[in-house]
């Protein structure tokens, strides 16, 4: 994979959902420390090792938005502009998910009350109240607790039910329906996945010259690039100086990466100037 080599052990079965009614195929990844992660698809014409390979491929991804959030500002926002948007674009019914956090609530009160009720009657002293007529009374105000949760759930349930799920923006928001303008968020969000690219590039590069890439490359190449460095321009070159690191082997993984980079032979966009790259020496 991506020019690596992995290696899963991987079980694969057929398994029946939903009474025998679906049946879908379940691939099973047993990792080193003996942990199983099941996973469930209806694809029938990939490998086991394909399956497992897409599924964890998934960690990649969300690593790599997370990233791009942390480090590049992907979902700041960087225009107020507004367009017109389509009022009859469905969208969640509000009322719908407010009564959803309301249910939870009340369904984890249910649960909490009638913990403490099985706790009682648990604990219940035989010798005192032998009946479970005598239980009852004893804890009535328990009971009443209860009962009333239950109803609340009830009403809760059957007050969602008659709410559909979605409904159009235009009967949910009030005046014009509008929407952020799009251009210039999608073109910055293009130009920051272009620059995680190109750290990305940096770090496969950095890799030969650094043993502990993969805990500190992308570190090391931030510090290279929010550095300051010297433009020197002659008439065939553009020589980027770069001022050395916090410290002499990240200094010497850099220098290693500039040399890398000249042979590169790359030309300045829109000239003929070939670029050099180099780390400032001692004074």
């Amino acid at each position: 994979m991506d020019g690596r080599s992995v290696a899963y052990l991987l079980a694969d079965q057929e398994v029946r959902l939903l009474g025998g009614a679906l049946r879908v195929r379940q691939v099973t990844r047993r990792s080193a420390d003996g942990h199983l992660t099941p996973i469930l698809t209806s694809r029938r014409d990939l490998t086991a090792f394909e399956v497992a390979a897409r599924m964890f491929d998934r960690w990649r991804q969300e690593n790599f938005f997370k990233y791009l959030r942390a480090e590049y500002a992907l979902d700041a926002l960087v225009d107020y502009g507004v367009v017109p948007d389509d009022p009859t674009r469905d969208v969640p019914h509000p009322r719908r998910r407010e009564l959803d956090g309301q249910l939870r609530q009340a369904r984890a009160d249910l649960a909490r009350l009638s913990t403490e009720y099985g706790a009682e009657a648990f604990l219940n002293p035989e010798h005192v109240r032998p009946t479970m007529r005598g239980f009852k009374i004893a804890h009535g105000a328990l009971a009443r607790q209860i009962r009333a949760a239950l109803q609340r759930v009830a009403a809760l349930e059957d007050a969602r039910g008659k709410l559909p799920h979605r409904v159009p923006v235009g009967d949910v928001v009030p005046g014009a329906v509008i929407r952020l303008a799009p251009e210039r968020q999608l073109l910055t969000s293009l130009l920051k996945m272009v620059a995680y690219q190109a750290e990305s590039d940096l770090v496969r590069l950095l890799a030969p010259h650094y043993r502990r890439v993969e805990d500190e490359g992308r570190a090391l190449i931030q510090a290279a690039l929010a550095g300051a460095a010297d433009l020197i321009v002659s008439d065939t070159e553009l020589r980027v100086v770069l001022a050395p690191l916090s410290a002499p082997h990240r200094t010497r993984a850099l220098a290693a990466l500039c040399a890398d980079l000249d042979r590169a032979d790359t030309r300045f966009p829109g000239t003929r100037l070939r670029l050099r790259y180099a780390v400032a020496g001692p004074a």
